[in-house]
C-alpha cells in the first residue's frame, strides 16, 4: 500500500497515512487533531548508480566521449 501525505487546513501541518489508494477513510491531523485535512501530492527522489543507468558498463554510451555530465558518468 502506498503512503498519502495529508495536509491540514487549521495548522498546515503534513501528516502521512499507509493506505489503500480507494480508502475513503478520514484522517485527523496528527499535529492538532483537526479533521480539515486534504491529500495532497507527494514530492519523491529516485536514485541510480552508474551502472543500472548504463547497463553495467561504467560507461555512458550516448557519448562520444564515454562520459558526460547529463548521465553523471
Amino acid at each position: 500500500m502506498p503512503i498519502y501525505e495529508y495536509k491540514c487546513d487549521d495548522c498546515g501541518g503534513v501528516s502521512e497515512f499507509l493506505e489503500n489508494y480507494a480508502s475513503k477513510s478520514p484522517h485527523n491531523c496528527e499535529h492538532c487533531g483537526g479533521k480539515n485535512v486534504h491529500r495532497v501530492m507527494s514530492v519523491f527522489s529516485a536514485a541510480m548508480d552508474g551502472k543500472s543507468i548504463t547497463g553495467g558498463s561504467g560507461s555512458c554510451s550516448s557519448c562520444s566521449s564515454g562520459s558526460c555530465s547529463t548521465c553523471g558518468l
